[in-house]
């Protein structure tokens, strides 16, 4: 009984969050609200972990129609082919239709999923079949940082490489390489870091993960470069 009066007052709170907004929020965003009512076009698809720690319209400081979110455990991409539903044509309408210019994957510490790799007896894999075949998807990172990992595989490390991963997959998807090719889109990884709230951005050319400072100056100069080529 406990539980279920738990779960009412979890219901409770989520709609008086509804009425605030009804009452208050809408109304102090009503311009940028309204202005998406018939139309979106963000610039970006963010892909990122289900984890409920991880906001990327607060990480990124963002307004509703900035970015086209997709969530799944694990920030995951399934290879195009290995597993057409959900997540596949998410990425397809993004790039097609809604012509995004920047695809980013977004990992996490301290992720679940990553912890599930690690340790598939410890996090009970065997009692979520359907998680355990999704993290197939998943198993390269965790083989390449075992063989060339110098120290023992952690949360962070393997967030790191499966962010990789992922944006590999990513470029087997045609409305990806069709972008990538035209070059009008451009990927891009991240890892955020939840107890300090640093994020680090993968650069492509070092395949390491550099601060943000940095990648900033990276993209300035390369804006630079073309502007004078």
């Amino acid at each position: 009984m406990a539980h279920t009066n738990t779960a009412r007052e979890t219901r409770i709170d989520l709609l008086h969050g509804v009425e605030r907004f009804n009452t208050e929020v809408f109304h102090q965003n009503r311009d940028i609200l309204s202005s998406l009512a018939a139309s979106q076009s963000p610039d970006t698809l963010f892909i990122a972990c289900a984890d409920s720690r991880v906001n990327p319209s607060m990480i990124t400081q963002t307004q509703p129609g900035d970015l086209f979110v997709l969530r799944n455990i694990g920030n995951i991409v399934p290879a195009y082919g290995e597993m057409l539903g959900g997540v596949s044509s998410a990425i397809e309408y993004a790039v097609s239709a809604l012509k995004v210019s920047h695809i980013i994957v977004c990992g996490h510490s301290n992720c679940g999923a990553m912890k599930a790799l690690l340790d598939p007896q410890a996090s009970q894999l065997d009692k979520m079949p359907t998680v355990a075949s999704w993290l197939r998807n998943a198993e390269a990172a965790r083989a390449v940082l075992e063989a060339t990992d110098a120290g023992p595989a952690t949360v962070r490390s393997l967030s790191e490489q499966n962010v990789q991963l992922q944006i590999a997959h990513l470029r087997t998807h045609p409305a990806v390489a069709a972008g990538l090719a035209r070059g009008t889109l451009t990927l891009g990884g991240w890892v955020y870091d939840i107890a300090s709230g640093e994020v680090v951005v993968l650069d492509e050319t070092s395949r390491t993960f550099i601060h943000v400072d940095e990648a900033i100056a990276k993209l300035r100069a390369q804006q630079a470069d073309n502007a004078t080529a």
